[in-house]
């Protein structure tokens, strides 16, 4: 049988007759009654057959390949507005593509299914451990881990932890231009204690468009630069030469005070390392819990006669 059934206006019926205008009178006293009931089944099959193909062109089937069909309604968004020749073409193509990758998948199918069977079993068993994996390491790793192992690691591998572009701490302060008292505004930031940062505190309240103080966390020299009305190259430069560093523009003063600051291929400090560092031991801690579940499952499982070992 072909593969591809194209239906379009042929259909059979049955009313006492095979199809239409052909009708055949069978006497049962002429033949032999074996005969007779072959006859009428193959009829009845037959009529049965034309009956289907009459149903499929009724549901507006255009085209049929390996036990799956094509409506007029799948296609009929690709034809709406074009005239008849194009609209014919487009369907026609249409039926050709479908038709294909079907036969396509049917072939491939054929020839690859077990490589393709085993492919997608070995996903699934992988995707299961992982997924089992996640939920032991979420309810039963430990998830501290304690400052001394932090500093132990960076002892032991701070030539690992090179910074990739400059970092600071410290203050900015920003003043419309004109500002009073900023000489001893720059005098208290000069040696920034409890004392002078209360009296910082205060003059910013009084006069500053803006302020950021990080004395206490560290900020990479990009991300100032948005903060600030000058380039890259100029920030490094005033980084190396100052600690306090002026800028202006047209109706502001930027007044910078750095307190601690690494350039790009030092080493990090330690609290900026932290957090790689936490990350690292974390990853180790991880591995070697697996390693150790994955043990206590085969061993229980040993115990248990699920794994059998035979004798080599």
């Amino acid at each position: 049988m072909n593969k591809i059934l194209l239906h379009l206006s042929n259909h059979c019926t049955f009313a006492g007759s095979i199809c239409p205008n052909k009708a055949f009178l069978i006497g049962t006293n002429s033949m032999n009654r074996s005969v007779f009931y072959i006859l009428i089944a193959s009829i009845f099959l037959f009529c049965c057959g034309c009956e289907h193909i009459k149903q499929r062109h009724q549901a507006g089937v255009v085209a049929e390949v390996a036990g799956q069909t094509l409506t007029e309604e799948d296609i009929a968004h690709l034809t709406s507005g074009l005239n008849a020749e194009d609209s014919a073409r487009v369907a026609e193509q249409y039926i050709y593509d479908w038709a294909v990758s079907i036969l396509q998948y049917e072939e491939a199918s054929a020839e690859r299914q077990a490589r393709i069977e085993q492919m997608v079993s070995d996903y699934r068993r992988s995707l299961y451990r992982y997924e089992y994996e996640r939920a032991l390491v979420a309810r039963q790793m430990p998830k501290e881990v304690a400052d001394t192992l932090v500093e132990q690691f960076y002892a032991q591998h701070a030539q690992q932890f090179v910074l990739k572009e400059s970092i600071l701490k410290g203050v900015l302060i920003v003043l419309p231009e004109g500002t009073p008292k900023q000489d001893k505004l720059k005098k208290w930031l000069a040696s920034i204690d409890e004392e002078q940062m209360e009296q910082i505190e205060k003059y910013v309240y009084q006069y500053a468009t803006g302020y950021e103080l990080f004395t206490d966390s560290w900020k990479t020299a990009n991300q100032l630069l948005l903060r600030l009305p000058t380039d890259s190259r100029s920030l490094q430069q005033e980084m190396r030469r100052h600690s306090l560093i002026e800028l202006h523009d047209s109706t502001q003063v930027y007044i910078l005070q750095i307190t601690d600051k690494y350039f790009a291929g030092d080493i990090m400090p330690q609290d900026y390392a932290a957090s790689e560092i936490e990350r690292i031991i974390l990853n180790q801690r991880e591995l070697e819990f697996l390693q150790q579940k994955r043990h206590e499952l085969y061993n229980d499982a040993l115990k248990k006669k699920k794994i059998i070992r035979r004798n080599q």
